[in-house]
């Protein structure tokens, strides 16, 4: 268990104010919001709650940053990522603790992602020297082409509380590997792990306007602005579909290229031939990482008839052995859900499932006490029509549905709008490809339940978003393709 000196001292560490062109400042209303910590439901602070004005002011400072930050060396730009990755791994446990305060997650999940957010910064370190172009002659002989790559401009961020480091370092990192500069605008729930990176920014050689982190409890009031002003020029979001349509919408009036990292409604296939334990710890991978609210978690288990009854046996085994509480005190493995809200949304679809046949094996409730905490469940016989089949349920619900043949779990696993990704379990290699192939995901997991690393492409297809973050396309999403034709005769 930490000190709760430790914890107010680290809380106390992080800037609560706005930074704009390089100073912290309070929102021009003197309006502030409480940061809550999950676990207890007590106040760990207050931070500026930005308004509209606060908003423009940021894409002010940003826009102007813009040409000098474009025409920065690539080396300079690599070499302030650099010493940032290494900033990062410095205060790998003070940027833990932080997170657990205000997000819930176990202090051993914060320090993975920690160090996975840093990663990002050590990756388009390395990116933003690797920005090419090219040259060509035009078929008849008569032209040159000169293609080059710029920065897209002005970037607008909207990052959500799950992971609220790495879904910074994952849109930050790439913004300046190709010298764009930003304005920032981080989940409500989990303002402080933002504003920690922000400072670490600044302190490596960041150029003032170049990033500026607007805290709000009001993102209408304050995004749509900044999005239909015409300085932006880019709109990167991590969010829920619902709110990803509506800043579709609005980017729409100024035609900004736009990336979403939206949904999910992940299809975890086990077929007969699955090594079970391989299948088991896939799950509890794909499941209980981060306690089920990530996108990537699996949301659907489709598990074939022969192997079935194992499978939930051991998989509830596996999940009643863990650990709820605090994510400070040692040895819990499961935190709390990030608000009220979150957990009355597990309630809701765990009784819908349960009022059209399904068993609980495990779990069903919330925990006694203080603090947004749902126990670790498994339910058996979950209908197709079930809502825990159709909605994100972003917390630790295991919905076992049982399938006969391939072809009837392909059928299941795409009946979905969304298209982030799916896991398949065999030991069978032709299957395994054929699977892979046919499923309507931007990412599979084949025998795995990790698919997150910053060298690969992350995204979906459907309603499950636009574009790619990370890998080496990743930078791509802040390049525009410039062509130059260059008469010789």
């Amino acid at each position: 268990m930490t000190d709760p000196n430790r914890e107010q001292s680290v809380v106390d560490s992080v800037p609560h104010q706005l930074l704009i062109d390089g100073s912290w400042r309070p929102a021009g209303s003197g309006a502030t919001t409480v940061v809550e910590d999950p676990a207890t439901e007590k106040a760990l602070c207050e931070v500026a709650d930005a308004g509209c004005d606060d908003g423009l002011a940021a894409l002010a400072a940003a826009d102007r940053a813009q040409p000098a930050f474009a025409a920065m060396a690539p080396r300079e730009r690599s070499d302030i990522l650099r010493r940032a990755y290494e900033a990062v791994l410095a205060r790998v446990e003070d940027l833990a603790l932080l997170m657990t305060l205000e997000m819930g997650k176990p202090l051993a999940e914060a320090r993975g992602e920690v160090t996975y957010a840093a990663e990002f910064l050590r990756w388009f370190s390395e990116e933003a020297v690797r920005v090419d172009g090219g040259f060509a002659v035009s078929p008849d002989g008569r032209n040159r082409f000169l293609v080059m790559r710029q920065a897209v401009g002005v970037s607008v961020f909207v990052t959500p509380w799950n992971f609220p480091l790495a879904m910074g370092t994952r849109k930050i990192a790439p913004a300046i590997a190709a010298g764009c500069a930003m304005v920032v605008k981080p989940a409500p729930q989990t303002p402080l792990s933002m504003l920690a990176l922000a400072q670490i920014l600044q302190e490596v050689g960041l150029p003032d306007g170049v990033l500026n982190v607007v805290t709000t409890t009001d993102a209408a009031d304050v995004v749509e602005p900044v999005l239909r002003d015409g300085r932006a020029r880019k709109l990167s979001f991590t969010g829920s579909t619902a709110v990803g349509r509506l800043l579709l919408e609005q980017a729409s009036s100024k035609v900004l290229r736009t990336s979403m990292e939206l949904g999910g409604n992940a299809a975890f296939l086990v077929f007969d031939d699955a090594d079970v334990d391989r299948a088991v710890e896939g799950a509890m991978q794909a499941k209980m990482r981060n306690m089920g609210e990530a996108c990537t978690a699996a949301n659907r288990f489709l598990v074939q008839r022969g192997i079935a009854d194992e499978f939930s046996r051991r998989l509830a085994d596996r999940m009643g052995a863990l650990t709820v509480g605090r994510g400070t005190e040692d040895g819990v493995q499961v935190g709390p859900m990030i608000d009220g809200k979150g957990r009355d949304k597990i309630v809701d679809l765990v009784g819908d499932a349960v009022a059209h046949g399904a068993e609980v094996v495990l779990g069903g409730e919330r925990a006694d006490g203080p603090g947004y905490f749902y126990r670790p469940t498994v339910l058996t016989g979950v209908p197709a029509h079930s809502r825990l089949n159709s909605e994100e349920i972003f917390g630790p619900v295991a919905p076992i549905t049982v399938f006969d043949d391939e072809a009837q779990a392909l059928a299941d696993a795409n009946a979905t709008d969304f298209g982030l990704v799916d896991y398949v379990f065999t030991q069978d290699l032709d299957r395994a490809l054929r699977v892979s192939e046919r499923l309507e995901a931007g990412m599979v997991g084949l025998n795995t339940g990790l698919v997150s690393n910053p060298a690969a492409p992350f995204g979906g297809i459907k309603q499950s978003g636009l574009g790619r973050e990370g890998g080496t396309v990743g930078i791509d999403e802040f390049l525009e393709t410039k062509y130059v034709a260059i008469a010789t005769a």
